[in-house]
This record gives structure tokens, sequence and C-alpha cells, in this order.
């Protein structure tokens, strides 16, 4: 048993990490180098995470500075950041790309919270997805006689909690981030 509710621990842990992963991406009116995550440069015909071919830095609060390790790449960089659906609007100055980032329209913030909400939504479904599947292992195990109807019931229990607390993660991280974007 103690096997299933491992099982089932790790796989509800992973899907918290995807989520946080997630919403990290979605910028928020301050600085932040992981709204650059998703973004890929076109380094040499292979599109390349924009983290391994500059160095990030929040200067304050509203400015991102990226830094090339190669000058040639600036346009690239800067192209990939366009195209992006981050709505910014980089500068350079030859040797450094400056990001501006601007604050969030009204509009914006609410598209924001709406996505955030839907991508715990899909963290939440993940969870009781490995909920069901850890509950089919047990009544599994009870009908091959491995367990008993009473171990049965108590590993139910125990993969109730272990769901309870990734649930409770989840809401917690998409209370956190939906005060982040209603901040003005």
């Amino acid at each position: 048993m103690r096997e299933v509710f491992k099982d089932a621990d790790n796989s509800m842990k992973e899907s918290v990490a995807h989520f946080k992963n997630e919403i990290a991406k979605i910028r928020t009116g301050r600085a932040s180098i992981a709204i650059f995550d998703g973004v890929r440069v076109d380094y040499y015909g292979v599109p390349t995470p924009i983290k391994q071919v500059a160095t990030l830095t929040v200067v304050d609060a509203n400015l991102i500075q990226i830094q090339p390790w190669d000058k040639s790449l600036i346009k690239s960089i800067e192209k990939a950041i366009i195209e992006s659906d981050l709505g910014l609007n980089p500068s350079n100055d030859g040797k450094v790309i400056r990001v501006p980032i601007p604050p969030l329209t009204e509009e914006r913030r609410k598209k924001f919270v709406k996505l955030v909400h839907e991508l715990a939504e899909k963290a939440r479904n993940a969870i009781r997805h490995f909920r069901r599947e850890a509950i089919e292992k047990l009544k599994k195990k009870e009908k091959n006689k491995e367990i008993s109807e009473d171990d049965l019931f108590r590993g139910k229990d125990e993969i109730q909690k272990i769901h309870d607390k990734y649930i409770a993660q989840i809401n917690e991280l998409l209370e956190k981030k939906e005060k982040e974007l209603q901040e003005v």
C-alpha cells in the first residue's frame, strides 16, 4: 500500500510543480525573468530558450535587461520577444536589450486571471485523476486478496488526505497569483 501512496504523492507533487511553473510565466505588473521561460530564440536555426543565449537581469520593478553572449543575436532576441504573446516592446543599444514592463491594463489583468483559473482547474483535474488511479490500484489489491477491506478503507482515507493537501497548495498558489495580478 505504501507504494501506491508514494506514487500518488509523487504524481500529485509533479502536478503542483507544473502548475507553479506555468503561472510563473504569466506576467504581472512587476518585472520577472520567469515571463521569458516560454520565449525561444532562433539560435543558428535551433529554437533555444532565451536564458541559454543571454543573461537576464531585473534592473528595477519595471525594467528587464538582456545581455546576449553573442552580439549577433540581438535582433533574434528582440524578434522572439516581440512575436511572443507577452505584449512587450524591447529596445537595444547594440550591446544590451532593455525590456520595459508596462503596467497591465484592466482587460489584460482579467484575461490573465481567467487563464490562471483555467490552469488551476487543469492541475486540480490532474490531481483528481491520480487520486482515482490510486484508489483503483487499492481496489485491485483488495480484489486479489493482497489487502483486507479495512486496509482498503484506510488506504482510501490516506489517498484523500494526500489529494486534499495538494489541492490546497494549488488553491494557495492560485490565490497568491490572482492577488499579484490584481495589484496596480
